[in-house]
C-alpha cells in the first residue's frame, strides 16, 4: 500500500528518518527521480508482523506540494482578515492551522498561525511511503507500485484504450468476457512495460523510444513480403532501435529471422 507524507499514522516515521537518506547517492531510486530508504516496523499496537516501510522523497514533489499548500495558507489567511469583526464560524480547515478568537457576541476578532502545525506539514512536503508485507529493497518496491499504478490507471481508463465507453453487446455474458480480455491486455502491457523499464534503466542514455506505444510502432515496421520467387521474407533488416527493443524481451535479430523463416515455411504449406 502506498501512503502520502501527511497521513497521521506514518508523519512521525518520516519526521525520524528525515535527513539519513534525502541526499546520499546510494539512496537514489535512479529512473523515478526519488531517493528512498527501507525502515523495519510494526504498524500498530498488537501487530505481530513487522513490515517494511520504504520512504521516499521527491525534490520536484516537495516543491510542488510546499507551493500549493502555502498558497492554500495565503488564501485562508485573506479569507480571514476579509470577515474581521463580523459575526461568523470557520469550519476544521481553519481551526487547524489558526487560533480563531472571539469576542464575547461571537464576533470574529483576528486569528493567529498556529505555527508548529503548519511548519510540520511543510517539513512533509515531497514524502511519501509503500508499505511491504515481504522483504524487498526501496527500489525494488517502488519498481512494482509503479508498475500496479500504471495498470490501474489504464484499467480505469480503458473507455479510450479499448473502446469500453460503449460495449455494443445485447448479454452479459458478452460484457463480461469484452472485460475479461481487455484486463488481460492490461496484464499484457503491464509485462512489455516492465521490461522496457527494466532494459532502459540500463543504458547508458535513456531513450525515448523505449515506451510501450513508441516500441510497439516501432515493432509494428518489421514486415514480411512475398519476393518473386513466391516465398515471404523480411522486407528489410532489423534495425538498431529494434535490436535495443527486442533486447528487453530476451530476443535478438536472429529470432527474428528464425521467425520469420517458420513463418514463410507454414505460409507456404497454407498454399
Amino acid at each position: 500500500i502506498m501512503a502520502k507524507g501527511m497521513s497521521s499514522f506514518i508523519s512521525d516515521l518520516i519526521l525520524e528518518n528525515k535527513g539519513t537518506f534525502e541526499n546520499k547517492r546510494s539512496c537514489d531510486m535512479n529512473a523515478y527521480g526519488v531517493y528512498g530508504k527501507t525502515v523495519q516496523k510494526t504498524l500498530f499496537e498488537g501487530d505481530e508482523k513487522k513490515r517494511y516501510i520504504h520512504i521516499y522523497h521527491s525534490i520536484s514533489k516537495d516543491a510542488d506540494e510546499r507551493e500549493s499548500f502555502e498558497n492554500a495558507l495565503r488564501e485562508r489567511i485573506t479569507l480571514l482578515m476579509s470577515h474581521q469583526n463580523e459575526t461568523v464560524e470557520f469550519g476544521s480547515a481553519y481551526e487547524k492551522y489558526f487560533y480563531l478568537h472571539y469576542d464575547k457576541d461571537g464576533v470574529f476578532l483576528y486569528s493567529e498561525e498556529k505555527t508548529t502545525v503548519t511548519e510540520r506539514e511543510i517539513s512533509l512536503c515531497g514524502y511519501f511511503v509503500i508499505i511491504t508485507s515481504e522483504r524487498m529493497t526501496a527500489k525494488e518496491a517502488l519498481h512494482l507500485y509503479k508498475g500496479r499504478d500504471v495498470s490501474e490507471k489504464l484499467f480505469a481508463s480503458d473507455k479510450s484504450f479499448f473502446g469500453n465507453k460503449s460495449m455494443r453487446s445485447h448479454t452479459n455474458e458478452g460484457v463480461e468476457g469484452r472485460i475479461f480480455t481487455q484486463f488481460i491486455a492490461l496484464i499484457i502491457r503491464n509485462k512489455i512495460y516492465t521490461a522496457l523499464q527494466e532494459e532502459n534503466e540500463k543504458l547508458e542514455k535513456k531513450q525515448n523510444y523505449m515506451t510501450v506505444p513508441a516500441a510497439i510502432r516501432e515493432l509494428e515496421k518489421i514486415e514480411m513480403t512475398r519476393q518473386t520467387d513466391n516465398i515471404y521474407r523480411l522486407d528489410h533488416a532489423v534495425t538498431a532501435k529494434q535490436k535495443v527493443i527486442l533486447k528487453a524481451f530476451g530476443l535478438d535479430a536472429n529470432s527474428i529471422k528464425y521467425f520469420a523463416s517458420e513463418l514463410s515455411k507454414e505460409l507456404k504449406k497454407s498454399e
